[in-house]
């Protein structure tokens, strides 16, 4: 057990020294803007030249020192989690295999290396997502495999395409696609492809089902990989789409999915699906802000997310470590109470969510909602931009009002502390950066300081918005909805929301159903027609025929004789 545990603290050691030194690289690359292009040749063929190459520059440094901090917290926070488990080694390793196939597809301009961390990303999420070996574990793992293998094929074709091209590094050719008739194809395959890793509509239905992993692996996933990678990627090809065309449909699939994912988690009741719903309405905040075209900001809210959403799951974690695994909110209330430093940090990153002035989520959210408000879009975007802001704040109150506030729900013989170190260190470190680090990035990123000019209506829209939302979320946990006979309507609609727009029964069921026309040609024709006059068919000829030849090469005297008789009949006959 001593080994297990020194593997926790030795990989949270590397990750730390990584993350720091990666950072500070990164802050010397934004200060003289300098690239470094790395380019290791393997081996030769016939003058074809095997090459993986390296792209290190302030983009690509800086979010892998962030995954490098976030990955060194969860491991050391694992090592307490995850102690009564017996394969606590494999655990770790598959969280070291998770990490270095996101740095691979950080640091990749090239679509190979970018397509190994791709399909590495898949592979080992689906091993993390079935890590509690159970029927609900597998279905989850495997409705996260088969989303996000669409995305595989596309980047498979997006290989070939760029084949043309002569190399497979992108960042060479960006000039000269979007002059080509290819743009629209190369833009088409990449955007299918971040849709369905960042999880937009029609594919969200993975993302709260991935909540069958361990909560340290729903605090990485979250945060800083898996689901970031879509948006990455398109934020590396944003010079490409931004001629492709498809930015219009991308921007209204973005918002539909913040709505619908705001939507669905005032009426969820699983404490780790409400936090993994909040994480897909900011995937959509990025995909709408990334379409309208500022990729820097995306990136800016990408980083700003993954801090309070690591801190946030962290959080939601030691609760249900605590409450014996037990995750329904209204079984929850008091852990102000009992829990004051998981509490304290729980709220903090709730509101830095929210858009709180001053904490990380404040300078990337208020700055993507006032530019949205200069940028030319129609009113139904406006409308559902700011409805689903609202939406946000008012699940985060009804989540902290469920399980903050109130009387104590649970049995009386749970045991609630925070006397745990290895849990609580990584939450206070998380929730220093998550208060720092939006201020920090504002100065590195931004060198340009322009002033925002709005009506005074529009600049006081974002906190009429929020203060609204927050009081509908209060409202929210004292009203119960009534759900007999006489509330159908109400019912359906509570069903509707809840189970995000029915995309969970389309992505399982629907496709299951969609399979019977294969089913009906499998029975009446494969295994029907075709095997009657076909294969089958054929066996009970050639079975007849040779019954009937080995009765007549039976050792029976008579047949013998008149086999005999008639060809002397037959030689007499040809020589007469």
């Amino acid at each position: 057990m001593v080994f297990l545990f020194n593997i926790c603290y030795i990989s949270s050691f590397f990750l730390l020294l990584s993350s720091v030194l990666l950072l500070f690289c990164g802050a010397y690359f934004i200060c003289n803007d300098a690239v470094v292009f790395v380019e290791w040749e393997f081996f030769m063929i016939n003058s074809s030249s095997v090459v993986m190459t390296f792209l290190f520059d302030w983009m690509s440094l800086i979010f892998l020192g962030f995954v490098m901090f976030i990955s060194c917290m969860v491991i050391f926070y694992s090592s307490e989690y995850m102690m009564g488990d017996y394969n606590l080694n494999r655990f770790i390793l598959l969280v070291m295999m998770f990490v270095f196939s996101m740095g691979m597809l950080i640091i990749s301009p090239n679509l190979i290396s970018i397509l190994l961390g791709w399909d590495g990303l898949g592979l080992v999420s689906y091993c993390l997502v079935i890590y509690y070996q159970n029927v609900k574990s597998c279905n989850a793992g495997m409705l996260t495999a088969m989303s996000n293998r669409i995305g595989d094929v596309a980047i498979l074709l997006c290989i070939a395409w760029v084949l043309n091209y002569g190399s497979w590094n992108y960042i060479y050719y960006v000039d000269f696609i979007y002059k080509s008739n290819d743009v629209v194809i190369i833009s088409g395959l990449v955007i299918l492809a971040g849709m369905t890793k960042s999880a937009q509509i029609p594919f969200s239905a993975w993302l709260p089902a991935a909540m069958a992993a361990p909560t340290p692996v729903s605090a990485l996933v979250h945060s800083s990989t898996l689901v970031t990678a879509g948006v990455y990627l398109l934020i590396r090809f944003s010079s490409v789409l931004c001629f492709s065309g498809f930015m219009s449909g991308l921007m209204v699939i973005s918002t539909l999915t913040m709505f619908m994912a705001g939507l669905g988690a005032n009426y969820e009741n699983d404490l780790k699906k409400i936090v993994a719903l909040s994480t897909l309405s900011q995937l959509g905040v990025m995909m709408m802000i990334l379409s309208m075209g500022y990729p820097v900001l995306a990136f800016f809210h990408l980083l700003t997310h993954a801090m309070f959403k690591a801190l946030l799951f962290l959080s939601v974690g030691a609760i249900i470590h605590n409450s014996s695994s037990w995750q329904d909110i209204r079984s929850l209330g008091g852990m102000v109470s009992m829990m004051p430093l998981t509490s304290a940090c729980f709220n903090i990153a709730n509101l830095a969510l929210c858009g709180m002035p001053f904490l990380a989520g404040f300078y990337s959210k208020d700055l993507i909602l006032e530019m949205c408000m200069m940028t030319l879009s129609n009113i139904l975007i406006f409308i559902l931009l700011f409805v689903s802001t609202g939406l946000t704040v008012c699940y985060s109150f009804r989540l902290a009002y469920y399980s903050m506030s109130g009387l104590f729900n649970m049995n009386s013989c749970s045991s609630y502390s925070d006397d745990v170190d290895n849990m609580t260190w990584p939450m206070i470190l998380l929730t220093v950066m998550s208060i720092t680090v939006g201020a920090c990035l504002s100065w590195f990123i931004f060198f340009s300081f322009e002033v925002i000019t709005l009506p005074w209506s529009m600049k006081y829209l974002i906190l009429f918005v929020c203060i609204i939302g927050g009081l509908i979320g209060y409202m929210l946990g004292e009203i119960k909805l009534s759900m007999k006979s006489g509330t159908m309507k109400v019912h359906s609609f509570v069903w509707f929301s809840g189970s995000m727009w029915f995309m969970p029964l389309i992505s399982t069921y629907g496709t299951c159903k969609s399979l019977y026309m294969g089913y009906m040609y499998l029975k009446n024709m494969d295994q029907g027609w075709l095997e009657f006059y076909g294969g089958q068919g054929a066996k009970k000829l050639f079975v007849n025929v040779s019954n009937n030849t080995h009765s007549w090469h039976s050792l029976n005297t008579k047949v013998y004789l008149m086999t005999f008789l008639v060809w002397i009949l037959v030689l007499v006959l040809l020589y007469v």
